[in-house]
């Protein structure tokens, strides 16, 4: 026969941080946009770093500079890609294929909010 337990069963209750007074004082306090997840990842946050501070890096440039794998940094630049914020670009040197990437309009303008909105929450947080 099974013994039954006696300890008593704790009720879930709202915690301060997510209603009440306190709460809206944080929302208010959060000014800063959502977080753009595809640029946050360390990889893809170095990938499009390198790319604003150069005109181009082809993909054994930004491999070397990430100190990646071929395939990690192949998946990584493919997302960025596919938002719009990179442009790939294949051709051969010679007979040697070359794949280059440059930053487009997109890209800057994401790298600009994302960068503004850690900005603001470094101000945030110095504040408090």
């Amino acid at each position: 026969m099974a013994k039954q337990s006696t300890a008593k069963k704790e009720v879930p209750t709202k915690s301060a941080t997510t209603s009440g007074p306190r709460a809206t004082a944080v929302a208010q306090k959060s000014v800063a946009p959502n977080l753009d997840r595809l640029i946050h990842e360390r990889l893809r946050l170095g990938i499009i770093s390198a790319l604003a501070a150069n005109e181009s890096l082809t993909f054994s440039d930004l491999k070397t500079l990430m100190n990646t794998t071929d395939g990690n940094l192949s998946v990584h630049a493919r997302k960025l890609e596919e938002a719009g914020y990179i442009a790939c670009t294949k051709y051969f040197d010679g007979r040697l294929p070359k794949t280059e990437y440059k930053l487009t309009a997109e890209g800057r303008r994401a790298l600009e909010s994302y960068i503004n909105h850690m900005e603001s929450l470094i101000k945030q947080m110095k504040s408090s």
